[in-house]
């Protein structure tokens, strides 16, 4: 059975989902099940939180609520003569995991900070290469759903580790860094997952083409430095298509094979610092 987002139509079992400090998780979903635990309805939340089943047969049901990263819910729902039962507003408990951030300003430490991004070549190997200057920051917003990341990379700071193919990736047939100098992402709201598992929507702009690009990714936690100061870490993951870039570029080998390929896989490894600059001192 298909789960469908709620909608207005009368009847079945309804409900509206919310975080502990009241706040709609729109990825909540409800699975109701018969008294003999077969699956008889199954609905995801909409953008305010409700969900709802289609009408049912009146009788006695398990009524399930589930969202990734959050404690299940479980509740006797008791589907009268017009078909239907509320639940009113039900809030779910975020699973233990490890704590999250402080709300505010974090800022992202091209020190401790790696951004990779990989291709196959020749349908053989991977080639990576990294971006060594940029900046970024974190925006912790309560609730940590509504939060949000700006980065801005130095197109030209691309290091495969190999001079030639890092001024063809600078040229025209790549990123053409003399006209864009700039990659920029913005992604704002994140769903989650599981325990430290989210995924971030954003769009991230190279050359002159914005697309939408969506990152996996993975809370490692807070330490706090030999200076005092709060850091945060990220485990961040996606992938994109260059040619929805206008990176077009392609030289076929002669079994037909591509020399570059058309997917790129981004890998970051992420660490931020509480406020709005970073620290003087170093470590």
């Amino acid at each position: 059975m298909t789960t469908e987002p709620a909608t207005a139509e009368a009847g079945g079992v309804r409900a509206t989902v919310q975080t502990s400090d009241g706040w709609a998780i729109t990825s909540a979903i409800l699975t109701v099940t018969d008294a003999s635990g077969r699956q008889v309805g199954r609905a995801m939340a909409d953008g305010d939180g409700v969900v709802s089943t289609g009408r049912l047969a009146p009788g006695t049901y398990t009524a399930i609520l589930t969202a990734a990263g959050y404690t299940p819910s479980a509740r006797t729902a008791i589907v009268t003569a017009s078909g239907s039962a509320e639940l009113g507003t039900l809030r779910l408990s975020r699973l233990p995991g490890s704590d999250l951030p402080a709300t505010g300003r974090w800022t992202i430490d091209p020190a401790h900070t790696s951004i990779v991004v990989a291709a196959r070549h020749m349908g053989l190997t991977t080639v990576s290469g990294r971006f060594t200057t940029f900046s970024g920051r974190i925006q912790i917003a309560d609730p940590v759903e509504r939060s949000s990341v700006t980065a801005v990379i130095e197109a030209d700071s691309i290091d495969t580790a190999n001079k030639m193919r890092d001024d063809h990736l600078r040229s025209a047939d790549f990123l053409a860094v003399d006209q864009f100098p700039t990659i920029t992402y913005s992604g704002v709201g994140i769903v989650p997952r599981g325990p430290d598992q989210w995924t971030l929507s954003g769009d991230l702009t190279i050359k002159d083409v914005t697309k939408p690009v969506s990152l996996e990714l993975t809370y490692l936690g807070l330490r706090v430095d030999p200076w005092g100061n709060t850091r945060l870490g990220l485990k961040a993951t996606g992938e994109l298509r260059r040619g929805d870039f206008s990176i077009t570029y392609h030289q076929v080998l002669a079994a037909g094979i591509d020399a570059v390929g058309t997917t790129l896989r981004v890998e970051m490894d992420i660490q931020a610092v509480h406020g709005d600059q970073l620290p003087s001192l170093e470590g």
